[in-house]
């Protein structure tokens, strides 16, 4: 089996946390809305930390990324920067007051998120 990764490219590629608290969910839905809504395409965290050959170097490539992490242990920065990647926003949830065990995962909560990222893309 080659090393290679099948998936496609985009302009802007989005990494969430998708960790086991409310904000990694939360995090994690808002990649998908993005995605859903065309304003980039949520990417594979865990082949940047595995350091597959092919997403990282579509990773490198993107014309924008935005890493959206749920907690200050931002594990989803760490990953990029760990494997090299220094070309990306960072959305930090509890810097517009999303905070580990009491931000439930709410369409609203998503929505609060996701606004913010799409203004990050947008400036």
């Amino acid at each position: 089996m080659k090393d290679e990764c099948l998936c496609t490219a985009a302009p802007t590629l989005i990494f969430s946390c998708s960790g086991a608290a409310d904000v990694g969910a939360i995090a994690d839905q808002v990649a998908r809305k993005l995605t859903r809504e065309g304003k980039g395409k949520m990417f594979c965290l865990a082949g940047v930390g595995g350091r597959v050959p092919g997403i990282l170097k579509t990773t490198e490539s993107a014309e924008k990324v935005l890493a959206i992490d749920g907690c200050p242990l931002n594990c989803t920065k760490k990953c990029l920067e760990e494997a090299g990647i220094s070309k990306f926003q960072h959305l930090q949830m509890a810097d517009i007051g999303m905070e580990k065990g009491k931000s439930p995962v709410t369409d609203e909560s998503i929505a609060v998120v996701s606004n913010k990222a799409v203004e990050m893309l947008a400036g």
